[in-house]
């Protein structure tokens, strides 16, 4: 039956339009026209553009593709580093109605060849630094459909590069139209972004946002962040990374300036912060602990009460101190490719200052609540789909619903429908719910090492671990034992001019943990790690296979 609030209120343009981040740049470019938006560079070669200046160079590169045939539900894929067209891209392409596929800078020939396939790409956008594996991956392709290739020319880059394309980004740029009239998508549930994941098993699976949870995902961060109007942004985090966690959308929304960054390293790091009042950055923890382990002369550079978001993995306590130690306010965020990037936080309580540092280090650590802007985040007992206790002891999967939470898989029915399975999205990570609500991982449903019917945390070990004066890194999987069916085996990073024995570090784990969690097995390497830092577990489970078949 029709209610009287169904009747005579109709939905029109007066008072309804898609939820979209396109708007965030529009109103940017009105209201503080004259704002910086972009840097590149240092003072004596960067590039600047003011958000006036950025919102007619984005408007342009859409009218271009569109003067290509590029429109609505189109792929146009990129493979670039954090630079400005790496930020103009993120709104042009949507300007078309088109889809952005940002391809992760690190990748083989053979993985880019199957994503331009699998997403159907119709052009490509290609940085001088990566036109050989691209043009290695544009010859591996199955597909005959041809694809429309530019070369991105960034004149601060200094390295050995070519050209693979018909036309150059300056020259293809100035064949569109700076006033193109692009419009909003008609449903916010349009396709605005596709990411695939890292593929660390079979083929990786094309992850697609919305306009919608882009622009909740951008405003949600902003509000875990209280980031204010004109923050500085640092590009350490990689724009190809989940679309920066959305942060290409969020700046905009504040009119903040975008500090692009080519290279993360210390040194380029304290530059930027230093030369350009930077007042935010994000990254996983290794690119923190860039800083913390920094040399004391550079250190010393840095001011206090930079904000700081750290996610990708569970931060070791030491780095979380070694955060605090230099003044940086830091912000733990938690999520997946699936939840556009971070889509929980570890909100912090006033409380909390009472603590010890380590105390509150190990509060800080938690995966935290919900974002304002997701329905649900919870800690679930995949068998029965029910809420686990709040008793920080039984464990379950963290799954989330709501405005965060990709459209699905491309073309992968079935892995869509066991990834949204019961109303939810399972992230595949073991978690407790501590008793004030606050979800605490345990570790990946795959890492868990399970010895004599004992389950160990490989997250707990490597929190130990790191706690060692001498271990850069660390990282705990399982091995197989004809006695206890798995034992960890634990790879350490030392830092430099350090030096530390087995022996030495089983005695310092003594100190922490039950004799059983204990890692029976060591190995001193550099950890392998994913452009955005996450360390590569498949990768120390096939050296400790290796190593353990040779014993």
């Amino acid at each position: 039956m029709t209610g009287i609030y169904d009747q005579h209120l109709p939905k029109t343009t007066a008072n309804y339009a898609s939820l979209s981040p396109l708007s965030f740049i529009e109103r940017a470019a009105q209201v503080y026209p004259h704002r910086l938006a972009v840097v590149h560079g240092d003072a004596n070669t960067d590039i600047r553009y003011t958000w006036s200046e950025l919102y007619s160079r984005c408007r342009q590169l859409a009218s271009a593709l569109a003067t290509q045939g590029i429109s609505k539900g189109d792929t146009v894929a990129v493979m670039l580093p954090n630079t400005p067209a790496m930020v103009e891209v993120h709104f042009a392409v949507p300007m078309t109605g088109a889809v952005l596929n940002t391809l992760n800078t690190r990748l083989d020939a053979s993985t880019l060849a199957y994503m331009l396939d699998h997403g159907e790409a119709k052009a490509v956008l290609v940085d001088g630094e990566f036109a050989a594996v691209m043009q290695e991956a544009l010859a591996l392709r199955e597909s005959t459909s041809p694809i429309l290739v530019i070369d991105v020319v960034d004149p601060l880059y200094k390295g050995e590069s070519r050209l693979i394309g018909t036309q150059t980004y300056n020259e293809f740029l100035s064949g569109g139209d700076a006033n193109f009239a692009w419009e909003l998508p008609e449903d916010e549930w349009d396709a605005i972004a596709l990411n695939y994941t890292s593929g660390t098993t079979g083929r990786p699976k094309g992850v697609v946002y919305h306009h919608r949870g882009a622009a909740l995902g951008a405003i949600s961060n902003l509000l875990e962040w209280d980031m204010p109007k004109h923050a500085v942004y640092m590009w350490t985090l990689p724009m190809f990374h989940c679309n920066g966690w959305t942060f290409p959308w969020a700046i905009a929304a504040r009119a903040g300036v975008n500090v692009c960054l080519r290279r993360v390293d210390a040194v380029s790091m304290v530059n930027a912060i230093v030369d350009h009042g930077v007042t935010h950055y994000c990254g996983a923890p290794i690119v923190h602990s860039t800083l913390v382990n920094a040399p004391p002369e550079l250190r010393d550079r840095l001011p206090r009460g930079v904000n700081a978001m750290v996610a990708g993995a569970a931060p070791p306590a030491t780095m979380l101190e070694g955060m605090e130690h230099l003044g940086f306010n830091l912000t733990h965020v938690y999520g997946l490719t699936e939840t556009y990037g971070p889509a929980a936080v570890c909100a912090p309580q006033q409380e909390w200052a009472q603590l010890s540092l380590e105390q509150r280090a190990q509060k800080n650590a938690r995966q935290g609540v919900g974002y304002h802007l997701q329905r649900e985040v919870a800690v679930v007992d995949p068998a029965t789909m029910r809420p686990v206790p709040h008793d920080a002891q039984v464990m379950g999967e963290i799954m989330f619903r709501g405005n965060i939470v990709m459209k699905g898989y491309l073309k992968n029915p079935e892995e869509t429908e066991k990834a949204l399975a019961g109303g939810w999205f399972h992230s595949g990570d073991l978690a407790v719910m501590e008793p004030d609500r606050y979800v605490r991982i345990k570790d990946r449903s795959k890492d868990i090492i399970i010895s004599g019917g004992e389950n160990i945390s490989s997250i707990e070990l490597e929190d130990v671990l790191y706690r060692h004066p001498s271990v850069q890194a660390a990282a705990v999987v399982a091995v197989n034992d004809e006695r206890w069916g798995e034992t960890p085996f634990a790879f350490i990073e030392l830092k430099p001019e350090t030096t530390v024995t087995e022996a030495q570090l089983i005695e310092h784990c003594r100190q922490y943990l039950a004799g059983f969690k204990i890692p029976k097995h060591f190995a001193f390497v550099e950890l392998p790690k994913t452009s955005t830092g996450k360390i590569q577990k498949f990768a120390l489970r096939q050296q400790a296979k290796a190593q353990m078949s040779a014993v």
